[in-house]
């Protein structure tokens, strides 16, 4: 049995796994009252006036106390992080951990305006964002009730949270997740092909001394 549990976990690629192992690392810890929800949250003068630096990434690891509400975020990080690694990202862990970087930083910066004290699930949403349109034309059935493509994935889900869960402040992590995943996919893909660049090359390119750090060629 041991066996095939730790074949099931060496199966999930490594960017993905990590940011598992500490979301459930991070929730193991405030069960055990290790340390508190208060100590985790993000804001700039906590983070920054505090020199509270680890909030830069707890708040991006807590997705809340051990439940089904866990079980799900962790799912659709190990579904949608797992298929972006595994195909667009494939044998380019430093490409992939850029795109969660920068969509991290997009979240950060724009926290001032928002009351989310945690952004692990806009983060997520903004991987869920990112899949779907990268695969556009695959079909795919929503709580087996409709059919729909992938590309309105994103916002069906945004609808069921703010028609079932509470309206426009239920949504709100989905929608800046949305918009952070967009920004991306807008200079990655459609900048480049669409619009006037010059070299055709996209205009998010990973530095060469993260590839460096992950073993992955600075040319690729």
């Amino acid at each position: 049995m041991a066996q095939p549990i730790e074949q099931w976990i060496t199966d999930i690629p490594p960017v993905t796994r990590a940011w598992v192992a500490a979301a459930v690392g991070t929730s193991l810890l405030v069960e055990c009252q290790v340390v508190a929800p208060l100590q985790l949250y993000f804001s700039w003068k906590a983070a920054v006036g505090n020199m509270q630096l680890w909030r830069f990434l707890t708040t991006f690891f807590y997705f809340g106390p051990l439940s089904l509400d866990l079980a799900f975020h962790l799912f659709f990080i190990m579904r949608y992080s797992r298929l972006l690694e595994e195909n667009s990202f494939s044998n380019r862990k430093a490409d992939y951990f850029w795109l969660l970087f920068l969509c991290a930083s997009f979240l950060l910066l724009i926290s001032p305006l928002l009351t989310l004290p945690f952004l692990s699930s806009s983060l997520a949403f903004a991987l869920v964002y990112i899949w779907s349109r990268r695969n556009p034309s695959i079909k795919m059935s929503l709580f087996g009730v409709i059919t729909i493509t992938a590309p309105y994935l994103p916002l069906c889900l945004v609808a069921f949270s703010w028609l079932l869960q509470g309206g426009f402040q239920a949504a709100l992590g989905d929608i800046v997740g949305i918009l952070a995943g967009h920004t991306y996919v807008f200079l990655q893909d459609y900048w480049p092909r669409e619009m006037w660049s010059t070299t055709g090359k996209p205009e998010v390119q990973t530095p060469a001394v993260v590839k460096r750090v992950f073993g992955q060629d600075p040319d690729r």
